[in-house]
C-alpha cells in the first residue's frame, strides 16, 4: 500500500523558547473532516509555544478505512514517523499491543471522562488511548421546511419517509429541482456501518455481533431495517448516496438541497456559518425509531488520542495528550466547531450549551449510544464491519435482499469466529 502521510505544517514554539535546548519535535496525525485539522493545529501551536517544543501536524487519510490501514503499516514497522495518533473509537483493541499505558502519565485526568468511554479506550488493563470528543448519530432537518408544509419532526422512519417525500414533491412542483427528501452515508465503508447499525438497533434487530461473541444479525427485524433502508435510494435520496460518506451528505444539506440529513455533531457548526445556505433554518434531533415498538438508536462515535510504543518521546507525546483532552480545549472545540467533550461537566457549561443549544437538549443521545462490536471481536472488528457494510451495500443496490445478504453475513461471520471465540 503506498503511505498517504503529508506533513502539512509545523505548530512551532515561537520566540526564544524554540531555540532551547533538549527542545522536542514532536508528529501528531489529525484528521480533516469538517474543521478538525485546523482545530488540531491551533492547539497544537499552543501547546508548542508553552513547553518550547515544537509538532509537525501530519495529514492522513480522511477514509477510516484507509487510515487504519496506514497507521497499522508504520506502527507494524515500529515506525517513529508519528508519536500521536488520532484513532476512532473502535480501534483501540486492534491497535493496543502498539499503544502506550497512559495511566501513569495522565495522573488521574480519565476520571473527569465518561466512564464507557474510557473503558472502552482501557485494553488488557492499560488506558491505550485519551477521550477527545465523542460522537453519535443525530438527525439534521430543515425547521422552514417542514413549518412551511405544517409537518411536525419526525419520531420514525417512516414518518420520515413520508415527510420528506411530501416536502421534495412540492419543492419540485415549484420549480426546486434539486432538492432530496434524506441524505445521508451509503458509501461501502465504516460510515455505512454506523448508519445500518442505527437502522438495525432502532428496529430492535440488535447490534450484528452481541456482548457474549454470538452473531445475532440475522433476523427479521434487522431485514425490515435494511429494506426500509433500500427503499429510500432512489425515492426520498439520491442514488448517489450509495457513494457519499459524512461530507457529500453535508455537502448536499449545507447547499439546501435535503430535508433531512444523518450526520454527526460536527455539521452543526458548519451549517451555522455565514456561507451557509441553511444557517438559522436546521433543528436537530435523534434518529426516528423503528415504528412504535422500536426506539431511538444513535452509533458511538468519537475519537481518542494514543501514543506509540515506538515513540522516542513518550512522556513529553502523552503530555501533549492531556493537554488537548484537557477541559480546556475541549470547551473551545465544543464551542467552535461543535466537537462533543468527552467531560460530562462542560454539558451544563453556559458557553458551550449556547453555541450547541442541542448538547444539553440531547445528553442522553450521546451518554447511551450503541456502540459497534467491537470490544467483543478485537482484532477481528475490521473484517466483521468490513461484511457488514457490504452486506448491506448490497441490500441498498439492489443486489441483494435483505433476507439472504443477512443470511449470507452470518455464514461468514461464524467462519470468523468458530463457536463465537473472537480471541
Amino acid at each position: 500500500m503506498k503511505t498517504r502521510m503529508t506533513v502539512l505544517t509545523v505548530a512551532a514554539a515561537l520566540g526564544a523558547a524554540a531555540g532551547t535546548a533538549g527542545a522536542a519535535t514532536l508528529k501528531i496525525s489529525c484528521g480533516a473532516v469538517g474543521q478538525e485539522l485546523e482545530l488540531c493545529k491551533q492547539s497544537a501551536s499552543q501547546w508548542a509555544k508553552k513547553t518550547g517544543h515544537q509538532v509537525e501536524v501530519v495529514a492522513t487519510p480522511n477514509d477510516s478505512n484507509e487510515r487504519l490501514a496506514l497507521y497499522q503499516q508504520i506502527l507494524a514497522s515500529g515506525s517513529d514517523k508519528i508519536d500521536v495518533f488520532q484513532i476512532d473509537v473502535v480501534w483501540p483493541g486492534i491497535l493496543a499491543r502498539h499503544l502506550v499505558d497512559l495511566r501513569p502519565y495522565v495522573k488521574g485526568a480519565e476520571k473527569q471522562h465518561f466512564p464507557s468511554i474510557v473503558a472502552n479506550n482501557t485494553v488488557a488493563g492499560k488506558l491505550v488511548a485519551m477521550p477527545w470528543y465523542t460522537d453519535a448519530g443525530l438527525l439534521y432537518y430543515r425547521k422552514d421546511l417542514l413549518d412551511k408544509y405544517k409537518l411536525k419532526a419526525p419520531t420514525t422512519w417512516d414518518e420520515l419517509a413520508a415527510a420528506a417525500k411530501t416536502v421534495q414533491d412540492a419543492e419540485r412542483a415549484a420549480g426546486n429541482d434539486k432538492l432530496w427528501g434524506y441524505v445521508w452515508q451509503g458509501r461501502a465503508y465504516e460510515g455505512l456501518s454506523c448508519d445500518a447499525l442505527e437502522w438495525v438497533a432502532s428496529h430492535n434487530g440488535g447490534t450484528v455481533v452481541d456482548a457474549t461473541g454470538k452473531v445475532t444479525i440475522n433476523n427479521a427485524n434487522a431485514a425490515r431495517a435494511l429494506s426500509t433502508a433500500a427503499s429510500w435510494v432512489g425515492t426520498i435520496s439520491p442514488k448517489a448516496v450509495l457513494n457519499y460518506g459524512e461530507e457529500e451528505a453535508r455537502g448536499v444539506f449545507q447547499a439546501g438541497n435535503a430535508v433531512f440529513m444523518r450526520n454527526w455533531p460536527y455539521a452543526w457548526a458548519l451549517a451555522q456559518k455565514t456561507d451557509s445556505q441553511v444557517k438559522g433554518k436546521v433543528g436537530v434531533m435523534p434518529l426516528p425509531k423503528g415504528g412504535a415498538a422500536g426506539r431511538n438508536a444513535a452509533t458511538l462515535g468519537g475519537w481518542q488520542l494514543g501514543v506509540s510504543r515506538y515513540s522516542k518521546n513518550p512522556k513529553l507525546a502523552a503530555e501533549l495528550v492531556a493537554y488537548l483532552t484537557s477541559a480546556e480545549v475541549q470547551k473551545m472545540r465544543a464551542i467552535k466547531s461543535s466537537y462533543n467533550p468527552t467531560i460530562p461537566a462542560l454539558y451544563q457549561d453556559a458557553e458551550v450549551v449556547r453555541a450547541n443549544p442541542f448538547m444539553a437538549a440531547l445528553y442522553t443521545t450521546f451518554s447511551s449510544a450503541v456502540a459497534r462490536p467491537s470490544s467483543v471481536t478485537a482484532s477481528k472488528y475490521n473484517q466483521v464491519s468490513n461484511q457488514f457494510w457490504n452486506a448491506s451495500h448490497d441490500v441498498l443496490s439492489g443486489k441483494s435482499d435483505a433476507k439472504s445478504a443477512l443470511a449470507r453475513l452470518e455464514f461468514s461471520l461464524k467462519r470468523l469466529a468458530p463457536a463465537g471465540n473472537w480471541k
